[in-house]
């Protein structure tokens, strides 16, 4: 069995244990489900399903731990998988607070991407990242590949949350404001988009609209994507525009 594979059975079984046991009330195990449905699939500024998919997806957290599992389903035969998971993730991640520094935060983290009925290799990221917990709430995660590419991608974001108005005494109305920049060295370049330069990736820029009503959250959210280096976007690697538009909704409970 190979490591990647040892990660996957790993993370599969440490999060399997955590939703059953908090199945039974286990005291500070939190679960959160989540069922998106979204007009494309658009990774990294990598547009993977340019027809509308569901992504459902669970977790449970305990403390800073959090072990969770995400699928993303077709829903057209865009590529030829109509109805089936053409990708599953499991992941685990701890997040927390720098001691004494109550307003910087980091993560690190474990993904282990599968991608079922495609031709797609397996592979897997470790991440780690700080953030401000300021105005705009900056941040910047670093994703190691450590299987497949053997890259680095960076991202550096920003977002901010407003509260718009309540409905009565458990519900209300916000929006959330988000910009994220990506950028790929020159291994991970080379895997996805056969371009071996270290070269800045992506930028992605959204608004959702956070409708809480008691306990479930309603979030419709516009996206904008756009590649926004010349040798990137000159690959036309997965056949589609340079700049892309969608729209999701997205279903979430907590327990």
């Amino acid at each position: 069995m190979n490591s990647v594979n040892r990660i996957s059975k790993l993370s599969v079984e440490m999060c399997f244990l955590v939703l059953s046991t908090s199945a039974y009330a286990l005291d500070g195990v939190d679960v959160e489900i989540t069922a998106d449905y979204n007009g494309k699939y658009v990774w990294r500024g990598q547009n993977l399903d340019d027809d509308p998919v569901f992504q459902p997806g669970m977790s449970a957290t305990y403390g800073g731990l959090t072990f969770g599992i995400w699928g993303s389903m077709e829903t057209t035969s865009f590529t030829g998988n109509s109805g089936e998971f053409t990708e599953v993730d499991e992941y685990v991640d701890y997040s927390a607070s720098v001691p004494g520094i109550d307003i910087l935060g980091f993560s690190v983290g474990l993904i282990y991407y599968d991608f079922p009925g495609t031709t797609i290799p397996r592979t897997a990221e470790a991440y780690w990242g700080l953030s401000l917990d300021v105005p705009l709430n900056p941040s910047i995660t670093f994703n190691h590949d450590i299987d497949e590419a053997d890259g680095l991608y960076i991202s550096a974001g920003i977002g901010q949350s407003f509260e718009l108005f309540e409905i009565g005494e458990d519900s209300s109305v916000s929006v959330d404001l988000g910009a994220s920049f990506g950028w790929g060295d020159n291994s991970y370049n080379d895997y996805y988009w056969g371009v071996n330069k270290s070269k800045a990736n992506d930028l992605a820029l959204s608004a959702s609209f956070p409708i809480d009503l008691n306990g479930w959250c309603i979030t419709p959210s516009i996206n904008y994507v756009s590649l926004v280096n010349s040798d990137i976007k000159n690959t036309n690697m997965y056949n589609t525009d340079n700049s892309e538009f969608f729209v999701g909704i997205g279903l979430s409970k907590g327990f």
